[in-house]
């Protein structure tokens, strides 16, 4: 997908429509014990697993665990390492989880320095050097940033033993971003608008001015010049994250209120108007892992729009909106397939994160 430039036709997409005031979803303990079942349950789950992996030759064939000893489970690499995240967001906000003990033991034992050393080491394998890029790189980055911000020992001996990946990380991102010349603007796992606001967050939170800057001048290379979203096209029939509303929320991050204001209006100004409605993504069916994913455009969507409309006056509809599409997907996540429950407690999480308390 790509948007259109500032001198096309902008597309409206939105009708007037009246929309009802949402239930605002609520985080609370009882939630957070229910969402915290969903990572538990996988990341020590070694199969069904899919590697992503590039074999150089037959000394690669290794099982999952001796590959990634810190993230083999979870269906794939860049679920166990945000299902990671999650067990250590939601014990950080409510540190008296019924299984707190068990997922400190967890985190100590997972995210070892010597497995952290295997982790760091498949990276340097020439064949795996673009390994996870940049998606996984993004929650490596989003877990170091959440560890930093939980005041906690173990909290501090899990970071310890993560700092040699999450360097290794910055650095690939700070390597990968100079040399690409185009965003991808897909609604999957190679966007790269997601990628650069994870990663400047985490730029953010621990002052790294490198990555910071080099992420905003980046923003403004793919994305200052787009107008007119076709947000119409959206969703593909597997997309967890929305093109659009994922470059407008990295935009939010790099621009000047004032700046991206004007930058927003252009890109997409049906915003703006306060019966905007977008219908949520349906689920056909849940043991498709392909076709669960539009339970993930809803939290993302529901994310991005928290965003977006955070001290902005004029878009502050959008948070009805967001918590239109949690409500839609938060009932089905927990107890549903292994399809879905592999990675979609970590979109939840993310998305009732988002929600102004």
């Amino acid at each position: 997908m790509s948007c259109n430039t500032k001198e096309n036709t902008q597309v409206k997409v939105s009708e007037t429509l009246e929309i009802k005031l949402e239930k605002i979803p609520d985080l609370n303990r009882e939630e957070a014990n229910r969402l915290a079942e969903l990572p538990l349950a996988c990341v020590g789950t070694e199969y069904p697993n899919r590697l992503g992996q590039t074999l150089g030759g037959d000394k690669d064939l290794k099982s999952p665990q001796e590959l990634h000893p810190a993230f083999y489970g979870c269906f794939d690499w860049h679920s166990a390492v945000h299902g990671h995240w999650s067990l250590v967001s939601l014990l950080r906000q409510f540190p008296d989880l019924e299984k707190a003990n068990e997922i400190e033991a967890w985190l100590l034992n997972s995210v070892s320095k010597k497995n952290i050393e295997i982790e760091v080491a498949y990276f340097d394998d020439k064949n795996n050097a673009s390994f996870e890029r940049t998606y996984g790189w993004a929650w490596v980055l989003k877990l170091a940033e959440e560890l930093n911000q939980w005041d906690s020992d173990v909290a501090r001996q899990v970071e310890e033993n993560m700092q040699p990946l999450t360097d290794l990380i910055v650095d690939k991102y700070l390597e990968f971003l100079p040399k690409l010349n185009y965003p991808i603007r897909v609604g999957e796992h190679p966007n790269t608008a997601f990628g650069l606001s994870f990663a400047y967050d985490y730029a953010m939170t621990l002052n790294k001015t490198e990555l910071k800057t080099l992420i905003e001048k980046r923003a403004r290379d793919f994305y200052f010049a787009d107008a007119g979203c076709p947000l119409g096209w959206e969703p593909s029939g597997f997309d967890f994250l929305s093109p659009c509303l994922e470059e407008a929320a990295l935009m939010k991050r790099v621009l000047s209120i004032e700046e991206f204001k004007k930058w927003f209006e252009e890109f997409l100004p049906q915003l703006k108007e306060k019966d905007f409605n977008l219908e949520v993504g349906r689920v056909s069916d849940r043991t498709d892992g392909k076709l669960v994913h539009l339970d993930g455009v809803n939290f993302s969507r529901a994310w991005s729009l928290n965003y977006i409309s955070k001290d902005l006056e004029d878009y502050k509809h959008l948070k009805n909106l967001a918590n239109k599409h949690i409500n839609s997907s938060l009932p089905s996540i927990v107890g549903d397939s292994y399809e879905g429950g592999h990675w979609l407690g970590s979109f939840a999480i993310y998305a009732l994160n988002s929600i102004e308390r």
